[in-house]
């Protein structure tokens, strides 16, 4: 008994994909359901699809192809859309009148969205469009069986040749990361200010510039970055800093004794003076 990964549709996929990897310009290789294996390893990589069907787990694949956060429930959809696309599809190349296959537009839609999502919450290269545009079903294909397919296939579903390659570019268009600036995290002004730097300085740097500046702080106090308590250790760093700042010194042991002795001799005779005009 022939062995089942996930469901029919997509072990023909693999299998058909790998048998036929080493001919590109053959017709298994640009066929639909090849060419879907061929978008996945565009958005993801060979591994990610190949391997769990190697070992024979399914969870794996379901976890390589959430790791750019398309949701689970969508991926259950997109397999059960790529079923019944083979099912159709099965069932019209052993009949004269053709029905409609509306799951050739899905199963395209689903692989943009896995794309997308990519694009939102991982990085997506202008090669990586590129490759998985000309990958898709549409009338500006590179490949000419890709282009006549798409015209065949919406001509029996009575759809729009440039349904997949509007949706596309509107996807693309319309799903933009937003990257929010990272927030500025500063140290106490004193610190910054025993090197030089002022609030002005300060203002004009971007989070990345900050954080350069800041480890300049802690190295300066020999505090470690990666020590939990380092903000705690250098405002007592400060503190120490403030208080040896605030002594009655010269630097000078002989000259500091001389200085409190002095001390001592004034408040002697302003307290003598006061006993004085008392008595």
């Amino acid at each position: 008994m022939k062995r089942v990964f996930v469901n029919e549709a997509f072990t023909k996929a693999l299998d058909d994909y790998l048998k036929s990897a080493d001919n590109p310009q053959g017709v298994v290789y640009n066929s639909f359901l090849v060419v879907v294996i061929r978008m996945l390893k565009t958005i993801y990589s060979e591994l990610d699809i190949v391997n769990p069907m190697v070992v024979e787990d399914v969870d794996l694949l379901y976890k390589n192809l959430m790791k750019f956060g398309y949701p689970k429930d969508s991926l259950g959809i997109f397999f059960s859309n790529l079923q019944q696309y083979y099912d159709i599809a099965k069932d019209n190349e052993k009949s004269d009148v053709k029905v409609k296959n509306p799951f050739f537009i899905s199963v395209q839609k689903d692989l943009i969205d896995m794309l997308i999502a990519k694009k939102l919450n991982f990085y997506l290269t202008e090669n990586e469009v590129k490759e998985f545009y000309d990958l898709l079903y549409t009338p500006y294909s590179k490949n000419p069986l890709r282009v006549s397919y798409n015209f065949l296939a919406t001509t029996v579903n009575g759809s729009d040749p440039l349904e997949i390659d509007n949706y596309f570019k509107k996807a693309m268009r319309d799903n933009v990361k937003v990257v929010k600036p990272e927030e500025k995290h500063y140290l106490n002004i004193k610190a910054y200010e025993l090197l030089n730097y002022s609030m002005e300085d300060l203002g004009n740097m971007d989070s990345s510039e900050l954080d350069r500046v800041n480890h300049q702080v802690y190295d300066y106090f020999k505090i470690r970055e990666n020590a939990i308590n380092k903000e705690y250790l250098l405002e007592k760093a400060l503190e120490a800093m403030e208080r040896e700042k605030n002594k009655i010194t010269s630097g000078n042991g002989y000259v500091d004794i001389l200085l409190v002795m002095s001390i001592i001799c004034t408040i002697i005779m302003v307290v003598g003076i006061i006993t004085f005009i008392v008595i």
